[in-house]
């Protein structure tokens, strides 16, 4: 199976106008940087390619969505430089996202944590089971979700952000629902699949100029992320090489 590649995997597939964008890695589909930089240039790729209207953007598996930043990556950075590229990663991916000409539409099947609730705000629309909490732990690992924050504080608010970022507890899928985090909630993977298939062949049929314009009517006012995420990036850059974080990060290790 694709999944137990130990570098995790990308696959696209295109039917009906519709590319179904799935990811996978064998720790929990979490994204080392060589997995972030090749999701980054299928985006890009797709948001260029005229036979495409809709991607779905999916996880390998049944079990979490995405853990976000590879932890053992993480681990092993160990100057500014490095550092800074490696948060600048997710700040490819919500910029390729954000950038992307095509409605984006997440299949959140399971749990996300910190990066990965980051994609899923950056989905231009997000269905998600009830087994789909989400967390942003950032915080006692001596960061914070600097890079994310645009992306999540624009689908569900500041004062819901600082919420999540200040508990570093599992929320509810009911929660993210409420918040405007995810669209809709179901209570299978199989209703989730049906509703996915439904919604993105109605968006496939429409008039794909419109969707393009619609595109960029959603994201306006969001011009200033190229710079300001990887301002974000060198700030988590700085942070993770601190006393603090290297002893909080040893700690989670062990």
């Amino acid at each position: 199976m694709a999944l137990q590649n130990p570098n995790g995997f990308l696959l696209t597939t295109i039917e009906n106008k519709i590319a179904t964008l799935e990811f996978g890695h064998p720790a929990s589909n979490s994204f080392p940087s060589n997995l972030l930089n090749r999701l980054t240039n299928e985006l890009n790729n797709l948001s260029n390619n005229s036979v495409v209207s809709v991607i779905v953007l999916k996880s390998s598996g049944s079990g979490a969505f995405c853990a976000g930043a590879s932890f053992d990556e993480l681990l092993a950075v160990s100057n500014q430089e490095e550092a800074t590229q490696f948060f600048s990663g997710f700040a490819n991916v919500l910029n390729a996202m954000r950038n992307c000409s095509k409605i984006i539409i997440g299949r959140i099947h399971g749990k996300a944590v910190g990066g990965g609730v980051g994609i899923v705000a950056a989905c231009d629309y997000a269905l998600a089971t009830t087994e789909s909490t989400i967390k942003l732990s950032e915080l006692a690992l001596g960061i914070g979700p600097f890079v994310i924050e645009p992306a999540v504080t624009r689908k569900i608010g500041k004062s819901a952000m600082a919420e999540m970022t200040l508990e570093t507890e599992w929320k509810s899928a009911s929660w993210a629902n409420q918040k405007g985090l995810f669209a809709q909630i179901f209570e299978t993977t199989t209703e989730l699949d049906s509703e996915i298939s439904a919604f993105a062949n109605k968006l496939a049929n429409y008039n794909p100029e419109t969707l393009v314009e619609m595109k960029k009517m959603f994201w306006e006012g969001t011009e200033n992320w190229k710079p300001l995420l990887y301002e974000r990036a060198e700030i988590s850059g700085k942070l993770v090489l601190s006393d603090f974080s290297k002893k909080a990060l040893n700690q989670f290790k062990k």
